[in-house]
């Protein structure tokens, strides 16, 4: 399509002529629509102000499903490419120009810095993943896989996986599933991605969330429609006593068996309260259980979909306790959004493989899966030890706040030593980020506090580690 500058200025109309190449077919197909985009963007064939084709027949012209259009441009309007008003067009933004110049020397698709120590919050340790265990279980997964397993993938994920799920869960963390019940997804973020689009297609309007957490998971929720408002989380956990002052909100997205980032545990009044608010309300709460295997001082509290499981959506994931690489992940659900819930998957291209599901269930039924975690939650408990008893030393100031779980700790500062701490190089080297990093927009800074993980250093580098985050503590 040929266009100039005064006729896209004077009257935005479609572009939906526009050549668009999708570069990495290989990839998600996804990030290829957002590629071609900024790539259209950046050369000039699409100029600040024009109106974008309607999803659908952006997908058409592609020939993706309107989805994966539909996401992309939710992800370019977060990073500024794209603008749009709800019930409006969608325009290229005029702060595209802005983008554009502050890409035009560096390679637009630039590495993170390398880090000298891995303390990122979240990690496990991947130089243990038992590449014995897991080969021995793929080989038997290819070996006796059912023909029709070659065959499109399941959106429900592959039964022999949630059948060991069921298993699993039952005995590990307490949640009464079905097999039934049970959707594999490609990991967390995935999950919680559906779970947002079909709570906002049923007309849910809000979903609550605590006011320290993960900006990703918000950004979900908002890119379905949904808003956010926060919940006061203090040492009992989320106030979720303030959700019956919350009349428009339909769900809430907790992390009751060890809060991120802060670390403690959901109090069990207001697990109670929080459960009498769904069954009075018909909300629903979101649990993520994103480490609950892990807990060092006693066995781990039981989920809270034991607790109900018509009204509580269990998410969990084997990122934490495996890999991330693996793409597995899994949402236990009530009977009434199971289907909606694998229709929208259905929609997208992001699916764990056949292999891999086999494989993992082969993992499970084998024991394996509880070896390895037995195996890794007596390294990370001897690691959260070493880490409280350097920082004590080190740094008197400093506390460790949380609950003895999973695979962070929150280091509780003196006020104003966040800021300070925050602008040094070496943290930025070691991975670490300030608890601002994790403060909902909408919540006041009334703490300071480091983010730290001690999960993901190799067993031979982690003393290195340890030293390297004590030698720059207040």
């Amino acid at each position: 399509m040929q266009t100039d500058s005064h006729s896209v200025a004077a009257a935005p109309r479609p572009v939906g002529s526009l050549d668009l190449h999708l570069d990495r077919p290989a990839g998600r197909v996804r990030d290829s629509v957002m590629d071609a985009v900024r790539d259209a963007i950046q050369s000039g064939r699409l100029m600040p102000g024009a109106r974008m084709p309607s999803s659908r027949a952006l997908a058409a012209d592609l020939g993706v499903a309107r989805n994966t259009v539909a996401r992309a441009y939710a992800e370019l309007i977060v990073e500024g490419w794209l603008t749009s008003h709800h019930g409006s067009a969608t325009l290229v933004s005029q702060r595209a120009e802005q983008i554009t110049s502050s890409l035009a020397s560096p390679p637009r698709h630039r590495r993170p810095p390398r880090l000298e120590h891995d303390l990122r919050p979240g990690h496990p340790d991947l130089s243990s993943f038992p590449r014995t265990e897991w080969s021995r279980a793929v080989k038997k997964a290819l070996a006796e896989a059912p023909f029709e397993a070659f065959g499109y993938t399941d959106t429900y994920g592959r039964p022999e996986l949630r059948r060991a799920l069921a298993q699993y869960l039952a005995r590990a963390r307490g949640v009464r599933a079905r097999p039934c019940n049970i959707v594999v997804t490609s990991g967390a973020a995935e999950g919680l991605s559906l779970v947002a689009r079909v709570l906002a297609d049923a007309g849910m309007s809000a979903v609550a969330v605590e006011a320290f957490g993960l900006p990703a998971q918000w950004a979900s929720l908002q890119r379905a429609g949904l808003r956010c408002p926060p919940l006061r989380v203090d040492n009992d956990g989320a106030d979720v006593e303030v959700l019956a002052d919350l009349p428009d909100v339909g769900g809430v997205l907790l992390t009751p068996s060890h809060q991120f980032p802060l670390g403690m545990s959901l109090h069990r009044d207001r697990r109670a309260a929080v459960i009498e608010w769904a069954r009075r309300t018909g909300g629903v709460i979101i649990e993520d259980d994103y480490d609950g295997e892990f807990r060092y001082d006693h066995s781990p509290p039981g989920a809270l979909h034991a607790a109900d499981p018509d009204h509580v959506i269990y998410m969990g994931t084997a990122s934490k306790t495996l890999a991330p690489g693996l793409r597995i992940g899994w949402l236990v659900l009530p009977e009434r959004l199971v289907d909606a819930v694998a229709q929208q998957k259905g929609e997208t291209e992001e699916t764990s493989g056949f292999v891999d599901q086999l494989a993992m269930a082969e993992f499970i039924v084998s024991g394996s899966y509880d070896r390895h975690i037995r195996t890794m939650r007596a390294e990370y408990r001897r690691r959260r030890e070493q880490l409280v008893a350097a920082v004590t030393e080190s740094s008197p100031a400093t506390s460790v706040a949380g609950t003895p779980a999973g695979l962070h700790v929150m280091l509780e500062l003196a006020s104003g030593d966040e800021s300070a701490l925050s602008r040094k190089r070496p943290w930025r080297r070691l991975g670490i980020a300030g608890l601002d990093a994790y403060r909902h927009p909408e919540t006041s800074r009334e703490r300071d506090g480091l983010v730290v993980g001690y999960a993901s250093p190799a067993p031979s580098a982690w003393s290195a580690a340890l030293e390297a985050l004590t030698a720059q503590l207040p």
